[in-house]
């Protein structure tokens, strides 16, 4: 009895033959977990298995599997612990920065202490290793430095000029040539990121970031050099020169025009000088500046309807980590020529924290986010490809800009006001922008696109939370009528001047399509459900693909947006989008460094009036735009005004209910969660 115990315990181990094992590992890929069905007739098909009993198939079937998960587990804690390392080298470069900048800090202190008790008695040790010369004071010495102007054609001039680039950059992104501080909110991590750093007290403002994205860098320069594909508020970019240097690098003289962010001041455009080239250690780089008269070099023809701006030494340190990953320091630095533009506006242009958000962060995120592609990791619904999601993102954030700027080389041109300069109107009849209007109706062509914009300015109402009320109750703001009629004009048939008397609607749905690894942007779909006119046969659903963006109510110097188009249910591709929607820009003061504020409502209502320090200003923008026949124009234009007029007013409702100053007087006696009383405010 003993016996044939002992011999049935033995008989559960089984050494599986090579043959074996390669047919069991085909049918795992197909079915990684067989029933016990499917298990029988993988014996039965497979002679080879005919001595392995079933229960010993269902065992390597979960031994298999176990060794799969043990493995997935495995890849993932050693990418966590390679961020890990890499944020901790990081880490110690930081620390070793700041360390250098306290020595400085300290040295000059005790100069200045000296100074102030004898005089005559100090003189500065020029030979002192702490006495560098660095921020504001080391950038007015750069600044009064003026080189002989060099032409174009002359390699050896522009060769100089990107080698005074490259060692001012270099002492930004690893140095202390600016005084950098931590950008309030970022806490470095292996999931964030990075490490970013706003200016304090230096020329123009700056942003900084370090981070680690798993592409090679190769592929990070290649990225980064497409500024259009990642920076939204970059209009163009042309390579006007390019020189080939040592080492397989590159000179290029480009001509860069950014858009405006709001209808209130004028857009900028930049002149720049692009060295690309690589370092010993094997580091790639990719550092740019401003040409002009104190820089020497040539200098590129101003352009009507932009401000000519100053980008100082900036770029990117693209370090090898790992193989195929990549270790990035940014600095982007800039002189907007913010004493043209109205004072209230300034921080626009004066802010490092904004600077920081548009640029500076966008890039590491839009690096992020194509690592993750790459890796095969992101899941869309819909069957798209996110390469073909971005594009609509791009292309959206795209029309807006055009909108809110309306150059006159992109064919806008304005219209004369009604007394009131409110709102401005302007209208595009130029054929690249009617192009797939209306289905390629032939009335397309002898209309236009309209577009109705104005600017408003907004006490104490965080972008985020305005932006999130605006997308979720829409039809506080909305006229289903406008709605309607800009969803059927992209159909192969007129349409009436709408009129919301006569419209019919029962709502709207949102389905996602997509979002960023971090959820600040996702696009999404809204269906409006059951939207029509009388002379329709039946009601029936449009579309409206919309974007959203800047909800972290704690991201300093975010800015938030809505943007919405009439859409076609086909989803082609190449789908026109006619963008509307809504921006709303902080205007914060420029910190310097001090701690921003919470843009956390719960803190506010927390606070109450007394201890209530919530005083921030921002500016909404908003534009709208519609297709419109010659003999509908004027009907079109007031229509668009009024209701560009209306929706100001909507905003202006919205924002007196939501803002935290006056919901901090009721927080004490309501009860429930901050959306529940922002909900009960604005009943």
């Amino acid at each position: 009895m003993a016996s044939s115990s002992k011999q049935m315990d033995t008989s559960k181990y089984v050494r599986y033959t090579p043959e074996q094992v390669e047919a069991l590992e085909k049918f795992y890929m197909e079915c990684p977990k067989p029933s016990s069905l499917k298990r029988q007739q993988l014996i039965r098909e497979c002679p080879i298995l005919s001595n392995i009993e079933p229960k010993q198939i269902k065992v390597w079937f979960q031994n298999r599997r176990c060794r799969e998960k043990q493995k997935t587990e495995s890849s993932r804690l050693q990418t966590v612990n390679r961020k890990l390392s890499a944020m901790n080298k990081l880490l110690m470069e930081e620390n070793e920065r700041l360390q250098k900048q306290v020595s400085r800090f300290v040295y000059e202190n005790g100069y200045m202490k000296q100074q102030l008790t004898n005089p005559a008695a100090v003189t500065p040790d020029l030979k002192c290793d702490s006495v560098v010369p660095t921020g504001h004071h080391q950038q007015q010495q750069n600044s009064t430095t003026l080189h002989p102007q060099r032409d174009a054609n002359n390699p050896a001039g522009l060769l100089s000029i990107a080698e005074e680039t490259l060692t001012e950059f270099l002492s930004k992104a690893t140095g202390t040539a600016v005084n950098w501080v931590q950008m309030p909110g970022m806490k470095p991590g292996p999931d964030s990121i990075g490490i970013v750093a706003v200016s304090h007290n230096c020329d123009g403002v700056a942003a900084r970031a370090c981070g680690l994205v798993s592409l090679e860098p190769m592929r990070v320069a290649k990225v980064l050099k497409d500024r259009p594909s990642w920076f939204r508020d970059c209009r163009c970019l042309e390579v006007v020169t390019v020189l080939p240097t040592r080492n397989d690098g590159t000179i290029e003289l480009i001509y860069m025009q950014t858009y405006a962010p709001t209808t209130m001041v004028a857009a900028r455009d930049f002149w720049l000088l692009r060295y690309t080239t690589g370092l010993e250690d094997g580091s790639l780089v990719i550092c740019e500046r401003s040409l002009n008269t104190t820089t020497g070099g040539p200098v590129g023809p101003a352009a009507p309807s932009f401000v000519r701006a100053e980008m100082l030494p900036s770029g990117y340190l693209i370090r090898p980590c790992d193989g195929s990953s990549s270790i990035i320091n940014i600095v982007d630095h800039v002189d907007l020529d913010a004493g043209n533009v109205p004072e209230v506006l300034r921080p626009l242009y004066e802010s490092p924290q904004i600077l920081a958000q548009r640029s500076t962060i966008a890039a590491l995120r839009h690096l992020r986010q194509i690592a993750q592609e790459s890796s095969g990791e992101t899941q869309y619904g819909g069957g798209r490809q996110p390469a073909v999601l971005r594009t609509f993102s791009q292309r959206m954030c795209r029309g807006f800009n055009d909108a809110v700027n309306g150059f006159a080389d992109d064919g806008w041109s304005l219209l004369a006001n009604d007394g009131v300069e409110d709102v401005t109107v302007s209208i595009n009849s130029s054929p690249n922008k009617l192009i797939g209007l209306q289905g390629g109706n032939t009335l397309a062509i002898r209309g236009g696109v309209i577009c109705a914009k104005t600017s408003m300015l907004l006490q104490d109402v965080p972008p985020a939370l305005l932006v999130r009320f605006l997308r979720e109750h829409r039809s506080e703001w909305a006229d289903s009528g406008i709605d309607a009629y800009s969803a059927a004009s992209l159909k192969a048939r007129p349409c009436a001047i709408p009129n919301t008397r006569h419209c019919f609607s029962s709502g709207h749905v949102i389905l996602p399509l997509s979002h960023t690894l971090e959820h600040e942007e996702f696009l999404e779909v809204i269906r409006l459900e059951g939207n029509g006119f009388p002379q329709d046969d039946l009601l029936q659903d449009m579309y409206l693909l919309q974007l959203c963006s800047g909800m972290d109510e704690n991201a300093a110097g975010a800015s938030a947006q809505l943007v919405f188009s009439p859409f076609d249910e086909s989803f082609a591709d190449n789908v026109t989008l006619l963008p509307s929607g809504f921006r709303v820009i902080p205007l914060d003061p420029k910190t310097d460094g001090r701690a921003t504020r919470t843009l956390d409502l719960t803190s506010s209502l927390e606070e109450g009036p007394s201890g209530n320090n919530y005083n921030l200003r921002s500016v909404v923008t908003i534009a709208f735009q519609f297709t419109c026949e010659n003999h509908y124009q004027d009907s079109m234009v007031a229509m668009a005004r009024q209701y560009v007029r209306s929706i100001v007013g909507s905003v202006q409702r919205v924002a007196n209910a939501i803002a935290p100053s006056r919901l901090s007087s009721q927080a004490k006696s309501l009860p429930g969660s901050p959306e529940a009383l922002t909900l009960a405010r604005w009943i």
